[in-house]
């Protein structure tokens, strides 16, 4: 089958023609109908963030299963699915806590670039790939754990399907599951990317009033506005100034979508006495930010990450489909450009353009 293969960071994915086993105990066949082509997928690309190398990318995707392997129950062949790059255990101490967004099983898959039992069912001319986040999805096909998909309901398209399994469950969820009662409270989100439309929607879901938007690219505002900012700040010197005009005692929520030290300060500045940040964008590795101590204490701030929206995507996922289908989360909108597989270095030039909605790989195209 085709793949998109990271052979090197830094250097552009090879379509290359690779082997893929048959699925194993607990696993499944996907045809991939849709890939969603995310910041991390870069982050991964130009060695910001670390994999097992080299490795067939892509995480957010959907498709339709061809095959099961032994152990599969509840699903089958013919079904629509979207895919999970955080699989549930359902017996961890954070599964049964409600957390299966750090169920260990998720560490894992990232650490050895292979599947729940570690190894990996690519190869090339005999020599083994890696899987990227246990999904491995800008290709034909994949095999995943029966753990690390969701059944798709009838009438929602593949290209929304696959966003939905990243960039909107991590917005969306940052949104419902993170922030207390947002429902007329000031939220600010810093990056108009793919994470930060979802988390404006959710943000407009969820009745958050003012939703202030601030990214370096106008067309990015253009598209936030578009789907509920009222207030957008196009990023520069005078940024912290023109959201304060906006909230003249700061904001009681940020969601940070960037994964900057510069951006995550610039959030925790706009927060009035008491409010939270959620940080919710990867950085690259090594990197951190320094908070000023006496206002963490004296205005009783608080910071918090947020993994997957901090949702169970076995619960969220259909109730963000739901959402979907009754019109209040309108995320065709949030699909720009979609691409071959041969063209998905095209397509990460265009993520780093900015504010051209998600890029989606069709790679039966």
């Amino acid at each position: 089958m085709r793949a998109a293969l990271l052979n090197e960071p830094r250097t552009p994915l090879e379509i290359a023609q690779v082997d893929l086993d048959p699925p194993r105990e607990g696993e499944l066949l996907v045809r991939v109908e849709a890939a969603g082509v995310c910041h991390s997928d870069y982050h991964y690309q130009q060695g910001d963030l670390r994999c097992s190398l080299p490795a067939v990318l892509g995480h957010e995707g959907a498709g339709i299963i061809e095959a099961i392997g032994p152990g599969v129950r509840h699903v089958s062949v013919g079904d629509a699915v979207s895919l999970l790059w955080r699989p549930r255990c359902g017996e961890c101490r954070a599964c049964l806590a409600g957390h299966s967004e750090r169920c260990a099983l998720g560490r894992l898959e990232a650490t050895t670039g292979g599947l729940l039992d570690g190894t990996s069912r690519l190869s090339r001319e005999g020599a083994p790939l890696y899987h990227l986040l246990g999904v491995s999805c800008f290709a034909e096909r994949c095999v995943v754990p029966e753990r690390s998909v969701v059944p798709l309901p009838d009438g929602v398209p593949f290209p929304v399907a696959a966003v939905a399994g990243c960039a909107v469950i991590t917005g969306v969820g940052a949104v419902l599951n993170a922030l207390e009662h947002p429902a007329g409270r000031s939220l600010l989100v810093v990056g108009a990317g793919g994470v930060g439309c979802a988390t404006i929607m959710g943000a407009v879901v969820a009745g958050a009033f003012p939703i202030v938007v601030v990214d370096a690219n106008q067309r990015a505002l253009d598209l936030a506005r578009s789907l509920g900012a009222t207030e957008t700040v196009l990023a520069g010197d005078d940024v912290e100034v023109a959201i304060r005009e906006r909230c003249p005692e700061g904001v009681e929520y940020a969601i940070e979508a960037v994964g900057r030290p510069e951006t995550l300060r610039l959030a925790f500045s706009a927060l009035r006495s008491g409010g939270m940040l959620v940080a919710v964008g990867l950085g690259a590795i090594g990197q951190d930010f320094a908070l000023p101590i006496n206002d963490l204490v004296q205005q009783e701030k608080r910071v918090v990450g947020s993994l997957y929206g901090s949702a169970s995507p076995a619960l969220e996922l259909p109730r963000i489909f739901a959402l979907y289908q009754s019109g209040k989360l309108p995320l065709d909108r949030l699909i720009g450009a979609t691409y071959s597989l041969e063209g998905v270095n095209d397509a990460f030039s265009d993520l780093v353009a900015a504010g051209r909605g998600r890029g989606v790989l069709i790679p039966g195209s």
